[in-house]
């Protein structure tokens, strides 16, 4: 079972603590933090990612590009509707951890009903079972900790033609409820709009 460790219970500033998300049979433990200063370099190769760039809208193409893309999640926790955490792996041989991941809660406004997750994997850590757990390490901190501020529901949004994210929800519990249409600029594709509900 994924372990929640101690991270801030409300939307403040500061970013002490990690998630970890329990090993595999097949796949390392992950570790999930928010995202520092230091990770620059490995954002690149994901940011220059076709499918990264395909399904998302994070693209980096630089270092500067990625330390901007860096600042902007801290600037998330800071104003407390933007919580984005890497997801990490160990280095073979006691080196440093790995970028394996991204994944993020985002809420309109401190007290907000609903909130949105969302996620990529790096190229290299594709087929690992990377995204399914960091979404369900995610989803149990975002409701253990922002319940009480009424968070009662999470949504997962992705385009009609991403089967894999597909796949992803459904390992993480959310259900697949409404095919929304194709709304450009916001949209410019349909979209599947999968739901997690939390019960208390």
């Amino acid at each position: 079972m994924d372990k929640i460790t101690d991270l801030p219970r409300t939307g403040s500033t500061g970013f002490p603590g990690f998630l970890e998300a329990a090993a595999t049979a097949s796949a390392p433990a992950l570790l999930l933090r928010p995202w520092e200063p230091d990770d620059a370099p490995a954002l690149i190769a994901p940011g220059r990612d076709a499918e990264v760039r395909r399904w998302t809208s994070m693209a980096v193409d630089d270092e500067a590009g990625a330390a901007e893309w860096i600042r902007e999640q801290r600037r998330g926790w800071d104003r407390g509707t933007r919580f984005a955490f890497a997801v990490l792996e160990p280095a073979e041989r006691g080196g440093p951890a790995r970028v394996a991941g991204h994944a993020v809660l985002k809420r309109t406004a401190p007290g907000a009903a609903s909130g949105e997750v969302g996620y990529w994997t790096a190229p290299h850590a594709r087929g690992c079972g990377v995204a399914p757990r960091a979404l369900v390490a995610l989803t149990d901190w975002a409701f253990a900790t922002f319940a009480a501020d009424g968070l009662t529901r999470l949504e997962l949004l992705h385009q009609a033609g991403n089967a894999a994210s597909c796949r992803v929800a459904e390992k993480g519990g959310y259900a697949l409820v409404a095919i929304r249409p194709a709304a450009p600029p916001t949209y410019p594709r349909e979209g599947h709009v999968h739901v997690r509900e939390h019960r208390g």
